[in-house]
């Protein structure tokens, strides 16, 4: 239950247009909704000003939809992560009516409207166009969240003039997501030309060598240009939550 939730609640129970155990009905459920599989935060978008993401791997398409159901029903908007096609099939038959939309190469599901621009801005960066699926995760989830995101592609250090031809646009970003496979040198490069933080993620793209991506986390965790925090291999959600809770301005109370 988000913030709107409750205001509009409140709003009705003061005009009468709702009674007090109607009220408490409707609040009933939080902190969390025990569903039996699973307990749904629906507390969450209140603490953390952003509701509860579903991870759809391990889930059965039946789970799944029954965790959406719950955390929709009042939240303006929910995320679920890593999420096929099949599961979305399932996800529209199970909650018909709902407005949705599925991001392919970003494997998510967005149910809702997606929110007015709160303002700031970030910049999602790859070193080449196989990084671009964890790249989207972090781009349609900084912008779920109210940032505005722009995209710059296949920039990695082999050809590093590419970079260097966007100087600007990595000066106008609030944050940049900085996203590499192979030996991770990107972020490194990107904190020593701009005085924007770095959210650094490895991807497990590369030869055997590179491990499945430690490599690259090893070589970012390592970085020696200040201004580089790093999540895990592959974790575009991780890196957009956090992008998003840098670059955008407070909600006002």
């Amino acid at each position: 239950m988000d913030r709107k939730s409750i205001e509009r609640l409140l709003r009705d129970l003061k005009q009468g247009k709702k009674g007090i155990g109607e009220a408490i009905e409707e609040l009933r459920s939080l902190p969390y909704e025990d569903i039996g599989f699973a307990k749904p935060d629906t507390h969450r978008a209140l603490r953390r000003d952003f509701p509860e993401v579903v991870y759809c791997p391990g889930k059965t398409d039946a789970q799944i939809v029954e965790i959406l159901k719950r955390l929709s029903k009042n939240d303006s908007i929910v995320l679920a992560t890593r999420a096929s096609k099949g599961n979305y099939r399932a996800v529209k038959a199970g909650l018909r009516g709902s407005k949705m939309a599925y991001h392919e190469k970003a494997r998510m599901i967005v149910i809702g409207q997606m929110p007015r621009k709160r303002g700031g801005k970030v910049l999602v960066v790859t070193g080449g166009t196989s990084d671009i699926p964890v790249a989207e995760e972090a781009a349609v989830t900084s912008e779920a969240m109210g940032c505005i995101v722009e995209r710059l592609y296949d920039v990695g250090v082999a050809g590093v003039h590419r970079l260097l031809d966007n100087r600007r646009r990595l000066e106008g970003a609030d944050v940049l997501v900085v996203i590499a496979g192979m030996e991770g040198a990107l972020p490194s490069v990107v904190s020593g030309l701009v005085d924007k933080p770095v959210i650094a993620v490895p991807t497990s793209v590369g030869y055997g060598a590179s491990f499945d991506g430690l490599a690259a986390l090893l070589a970012m965790m390592s970085s020696c240009s200040p201004g580089v925090a790093v999540v895990n291999i592959d974790n575009g959600f991780g890196a957009g939550y956090i992008a998003a809770t840098i670059a955008r301005p407070p909600r006002r109370r």
